[in-house]
């Protein structure tokens, strides 16, 4: 499978400072999505990105396949920031390997 690394684990902010959350991947990956996890525990998915860079308000993301890494970069936080941020990545599946495994279900996504 693929790992998934993400950094820095805790980060503290002052309000209204920038922040920049990195994801790590050990293969190329078909898309990337960011989840964000309040103290609650719902949890809300931000973006789904496969490439390039996506914005919401003040949050960003973008993805670089060739490099293995998505961002988050937080603009101006707001304590309705402070929570847990998830990345999950969609790993590709090659033919060879749907040939060898037949239970194994390629999806391909468009752009």
């Amino acid at each position: 499978g693929v790992k998934v690394e993400q950094s820095p684990s805790i980060l503290s902010l002052q309000e209204g400072a920038n922040s920049t959350l990195w994801c790590n991947f050990s293969a190329t990956v078909n898309s990337v999505q960011w989840f964000q996890q309040n103290p609650g525990g719902s949890l809300t998915r931000l973006f789904f990105i496969a490439s390039g860079t996506k914005q919401n308000e003040r949050l960003s993301s973008t993805v670089n396949s060739k490099e293995r890494y998505s961002t988050l970069h937080i603009t101006a936080s707001q304590l309705e920031d402070a929570a847990t941020y998830l990345c999950a990545v969609e790993a590709q599946c090659s033919q060879v390997a749907c040939s060898l495994y037949p239970n194994c279900s390629c999806l391909s996504h468009g752009p």
